[in-house]
């Protein structure tokens, strides 16, 4: 969907302890990002994303994938992060 990059940062989804749905907040993640103008005209990441229609940013961005490290043992997979 964003073509081919030089690496993808990534961890098995087994670590993966909470998915955040932050669809609700797509109009500010999308301002945040394409803020960085230099990068959005010099064509890196910020620019492709810029370059997408707002239904395949959504499929994109509207979940985060979070890592908890903690001293305890998660019980199970949580879908927020104020605990």
């Amino acid at each position: 969907m964003i073509g081919t990059r030089k690496a993808v940062y990534s961890v098995p989804d087994e670590q993966v302890t909470a998915t955040v749905d932050v669809g609700p907040w797509m109009e500010q993640k999308t301002a945040a990002v394409l803020a960085h103008r230099s990068e959005v005209t010099r064509g890196a990441l910020p620019g492709v994303i810029a370059g997408l229609p707002p239904d395949a940013r959504h499929r994109l961005f509207a979940t985060e994938w979070y890592i908890r490290h903690a001293t305890i043992t998660a019980g199970s997979a949580q879908t927020e992060l104020t605990a």
